[in-house]
């Protein structure tokens, strides 16, 4: 925030020399009282039929929400510039139900949304609603509108469509007064591609002034120059049109899409050997259940494939063989018992062979261990080459399972990636550690 425009918040002075100025509430008999300074309501417009809705440009499906910049900082000259802005950038982007949707939300003291994403299907609509915004005035707590974004306004009631990436492009003018670094991971973790246009931001001088030094680099979604615009002067806004236009459509390039529980290829190679037993068994599919119930399940989304396993193993279903989450758990409540010996070794290398060789390039590959008892064959050896072909593998042992064959089965460290319980009946003890443990992995990646 800076001071305001001398000019930022009044009218331009009439020329009196060319013009004769009457008082604005003169009144004449045949004076129109629109002119007058009187308020009179206008009549109620004939109902239109709603235009049909535009389809929108396909290559680009994204749900983009503008957190624009309503503080008293920006004056109302400079509101109008963000105004067209945004306008321009409606126009661009061709808006419309197979292509992007845009809404829009001012943020001063608070965040307000002007509109939603499903409020309007077509460029010309959106236009039409960012002309009657008005200024709200206020600070610039920018984080406080990220916050809302998160919690709010990407929910389904909003028009999150679920198979469109989550697009976040913040206005602000120099520099946000609160702070935005805690409320941008939360926002990223949910899958929200945070971009920031800076216009006038702090100079050297100024950046003794901010309340979050290196706010722009905490905020976005990557710090490699992608997520970030900054704009010199505000009257050189407009230029930046295109540029972020290519950049929100790229959506191959929005890797805050992915999200710890969209994003994987999770193997689950379960013992189904005798010692097992049936009943002991259904608890063991009701575990798998309760992890795969966590995550977004679809073909672009977390794909889940299972084998089981005795002395030889069984391919239950592979990678993207169910698409849809309740088909996925009607399969592994299907998955019948198999009873023999137990050879976990032959059994990671059938998983690497049969669903890790036909993982998408994009995904993470997590391969989940279940055993109640020491292998017969050698593990260490399999482990290992399945983890340098980049899988991440946890363990987790029942009652008989020998400890040291867990270690070498998990990733390093694997105090973060294997497990032991006495009994099946406390497995489900473990769904929120292995979630977490997964989540928390995926989000220390580096952001750069």
């Amino acid at each position: 925030p800076r001071s305001t425009d001398q000019d930022g918040g009044h009218k331009t002075p009439l020329d009196i020399g060319h013009t004769k100025v009457e008082p604005v509430d003169a009144w004449k008999p045949e004076a129109n009282p629109y002119e007058s300074g009187f308020s009179l309501r206008e009549p109620e417009p004939a109902p239109r039929a709603p235009e049909p809705a535009s389809q929108g440009d396909p290559n680009c499906k994204v749900d983009l929400a503008f957190l624009m910049d309503g503080s008293w900082s920006i004056g109302k000259r400079r509101f109008k510039i963000q105004k067209d802005f945004l306008s321009e950038v409606a126009q661009v982007i061709n808006v419309g139900v197979a292509g992007p949707m845009m809404g829009i939300i001012q943020y001063g003291d608070d965040p307000m949304t002007e509109f939603s994403l499903r409020t309007h299907s077509s460029s010309r609509e959106v236009k039409s609603a960012i002309d009657k915004i008005s200024q709200k005035g206020g600070l610039s707590n920018v984080g406080k509108a990220l916050s809302y974004i998160n919690k709010q306004y990407f929910s389904d009631a909003n028009g999150n469509r679920g198979g469109a990436p989550n697009v976040a492009v913040v206005l602000v003018d120099g520099w946000p007064t609160d702070k935005v670094e805690e409320a941008s991971r939360l926002a990223r973790e949910s899958g929200i591609n945070i971009f920031f246009v800076t216009i006038e931001g702090p100079d050297d001088n100024e950046k003794q002034n901010l309340v979050e030094a290196n706010f722009v680099d905490k905020a976005v979604c990557r710090t490699n120059g992608f997520y970030s615009l900054p704009v010199n002067s505000w009257f050189a806004l407009r230029k930046a049109v295109q540029p972020l236009v290519k950049r929100v459509c790229d959506t191959d390039r929005l890797v805050c899409s992915k999200t710890c529980l969209n994003a994987n290829d999770i193997a689950f190679v379960i013992d189904g050997s005798s010692s097992v037993g049936t009943g002991n068994f259904r608890t063991v599919l009701q575990f798998v259940a309760n992890v795969t119930r966590e995550f977004e399940i679809s073909d672009t989304d977390t794909r889940v494939g299972a084998v089981q396993y005795t002395y030889e193993q069984r391919l239950e279903f592979a990678f993207g063989q169910y698409n849809n989450k309740g088909e996925l758990l009607n399969a592994i409540k299907r998955i019948s018992y198999w009873s023999g010996g137990t050879s976990t070794g032959a059994a990671i290398t059938y998983a690497a062979e049969q669903l890790f060789s036909k993982s998408k390039p994009n995904k993470r590959k997590i391969m989940i261990v279940i055993t109640d008892g020491r292998s017969y064959d050698d593990v260490r050896v399999p482990a290992e080459a399945v983890q340098r072909q980049g899988v991440i593998a946890y363990s987790i042992g029942i009652a008989w399972a020998a400890q040291d064959e867990l270690e070498y089965i998990a990733t390093d460290p694997d105090k973060e990636h294997s497990f032991f319980v006495d009994e099946f009946d406390n497995l489900y003890k473990f769904v929120p550690k292995i979630i977490h443990n997964i989540c928390q992995e995926f989000n220390s990646q580096p952001r750069n």
